[in-house]
């Protein structure tokens, strides 16, 4: 089990949801990975990211999916691609990332809560 934290420590992290708007094949990447730019709604907009998720995903089948993703983190370099936000997903029984999506279409931007 983790370590426990305060609430305000939870809120300081910004979960949003957004819609992956492009995907492409990320092949610079030392992991196998997908270069993703999210479309987050009017205040945060579009943001890029690049997540390891070749197992489960096609680029081509990403786009018009919801995700969830930390908007907060600061930038990361990959390789030639600077990663913005920190795309959400859980391991599978053998490790590969399944993402985090809503059940239900919600607004883009919208704040996990």
């Amino acid at each position: 089990m983790s370590q426990t934290i305060a609430w305000a420590d939870f809120e300081r992290v910004d979960i949003r949801v957004g819609t992956v708007v492009d995907a492409r094949p990320f092949p610079e990447a030392r992991k196998p990975a997908i270069q993703l730019w999210v479309d987050f709604g009017g205040e945060i907009g579009v943001r890029k990211s690049s997540a390891q998720i070749t197992v489960h995903y096609s680029p081509d089948r990403l786009i018009g999916r919801q995700v969830l993703a930390v908007v907060n983190f600061p930038p990361r370099q990959i390789g030639p691609f600077l990663s913005e936000v920190l795309v959400l997903g859980l391991p599978d029984e053998n490790g590969a990332v399944v993402l985090i999506r809503p059940d239900f279409p919600v607004p883009d931007g919208g704040r996990m809560q």
